[in-house]
């Protein structure tokens, strides 16, 4: 069973927070319910990743973790590109993750990496809409391994 911390790391003009937020909780909770990553996950939101939170969420339940994951969010949201013209319209979703993993039983070092995932290209426009969708899709990505193709 996973442990999973997750707390958002916007910048100070972010808009539309509490949306967002939102969609970061849907996403996360569909990609752990469903990705097999762990056989369960248990998920939580905190004001921050910081160590002593951290070890503060796994002494203050009682229940026995194999592993902690930490996800900041750093950037959810469509992104809109005016090209040369007004007429040529580039656009998507970006998702910034910083995401931390260890292993507890046995304890094993922190692997530390960041998810950076776009969506979208010329004459893309979407809305917040697709962002739990999205969060799940960069989840994927960052953390399950591709599979391969025959």
């Amino acid at each position: 069973m996973a442990l999973v911390l997750w707390a958002p790391q916007w910048r100070p003009d972010q808009k539309d927070v509490a949306a967002r937020e939102e969609a970061a909780a849907s996403g996360l909770s569909g990609f752990f319910g469903n990705s097999g990553c762990f056989a369960r996950a248990e998920l939580r939101r905190v004001n921050s990743l910081g160590p002593s939170v951290v070890n503060s969420e796994l002494g203050a339940s009682d229940a026995r973790f194999d592993a902690v994951v930490t996800v900041a969010v750093r950037e959810l949201g469509p992104v809109v590109k005016l090209l040369s013209s007004a007429s040529l319209v580039e656009g998507g979703t970006e998702v910034v993750l910083q995401v931390t993993s260890r292993r507890l039983q046995p304890s094993s070092p922190l692997r530390e990496f960041t998810v950076h995932w776009r969506h979208g290209g010329p004459g893309v426009v979407k809305g917040v809409a697709s962002l739990p969708s999205d969060m799940s899709a960069a989840l994927r990505a960052g953390l399950q391994p591709a599979t391969a193709t025959q």
